[in-house]
Formats: C-alpha cells, structure tokens, sequence
C-alpha cells in the first residue's frame, strides 16, 4: 500500500470539495447561458471535438486504473487516477470554452435556425429521443458524480483505502458511463454543428 500524500482534515476537504464542486457548477450553468460571439480564428466545436477526445481518454484510462488497482499496482493506479482527474478538469475547460463560443446545438436541427420544425423532428425520428435520454443522465450524473470523485481521491491521498473502495464502487461506474456517454453525445449531435 501507499503512503498518504495529504494529512487528514475532513472538515477542510468538505468545504473544499462542496466549494469546487459549487464553482464548477455554477460556472457551467452561468456559462452555459452565455455566448460570446469573436472570430478565433479557427471553428470553435473544434472544443466540442477535443471534449469528446478527452472523455474517451478518461474512459479508458478509468478502465486502466481498475486493471491496475487489481494488479496491486498501487502507485500506478494513483498515477493513472490522478492523470485522469487532470483531464476531466480539461475536459470542464473544453466544455465552458465550446458553449461560450457556440451557444447551443439542437439536435436535428438542419437549418440551424435554433427551431425544430415537424419536418426535422421526423427527419430525426427516434434518435432525437435516445439522444435526449443520454445527454439528460449524462449531465445529470456528470454533475452528480464530481463530489464523489473528489471524495474518493481525498481517501486514497490520505491513505483510507476502505473508505475509498466503498465510495468507488458507486463513483467508477458513474464516471466511466459520464465518460463514455459524453463521446456519445459528441457522435450523435456534431452532424448538427454549423
């Protein structure tokens, strides 16, 4: 096993934890509101792109971290978990970026005039819906999940590796289906960028 990296102090890492957790939040929603329109002189959903290659990343780095964890890779596996939380906080960046500059993308809009006529609704048929039912869970649980990771990774760093392995067994499997459903989303609605 590891040594502990951070002492303990649960009422800090609280505070800190819900602290971040409340900024990233409210960033995302306050920015998400928001669209700045400047030429950067490159497509802007290139951000869109570099989110979903980030989430892929994750995703497989997250796989990677539970092999080695099994393997009793230790330092590998705190490594690779902390290489990841490091790309989820790129991914938030790429996401803020995308959406300020974009604004939002309806999916099956064709004409990209922010409505979705009978005709493009038919046109996009029942995908509209499973579209909607996967980017609906996944920001639900992305916003969900993000305290917990944070918490997982304060037990680990200071070295309670019971109270990590309980909290991990409900945050992995929510943020490997945040990471993966996040490339989906990519998938289904960049057809649909301008």
């Amino acid at each position: 096993m590891l040594q502990k990296s951070i002492e303990k102090n649960d009422k800090k890492a609280h505070i800190l934890i819900w602290i971040f957790s409340a900024i990233v939040f409210a960033a995302v929603t306050i920015l998400d509101q928001i669209t700045v329109s400047v030429n950067l002189g490159f497509d802007p959903h290139l951000f869109a792109m570099l989110s979903a290659l980030t989430n892929s990343i994750v995703a497989v780095l997250l796989v990677a971290g539970l092999y080695l964890i099994k393997q009793k890779k230790y330092l590998a596996h705190k490594n690779t978990m902390m290489f990841t939380m490091v790309l989820s906080i790129l991914f938030l960046v790429f996401y803020i970026a995308h959406h300020l500059f974009t604004g939002e993308t309806k999916y099956g809009d064709l004409n990209h005039d922010s409505l979705l006529s009978d005709e493009e609704k038919s046109l996009a048929g029942m995908a509209r819906y499973i579209y909607y039912f996967i980017i609906s869970t996944h920001v639900l649980l992305a916003g969900i999940v993000m305290p917990f990771v944070l918490y997982s990774a304060y037990r680990a760093l200071t070295s309670e590796f019971e109270k990590h392995k309980k909290l991990v067994r409900y945050t992995f499997p929510i943020w490997l289906y945040v990471a993966i459903t996040g490339v989906i989303v990519y998938l289904m609605i960049s057809p649909y960028y301008i």
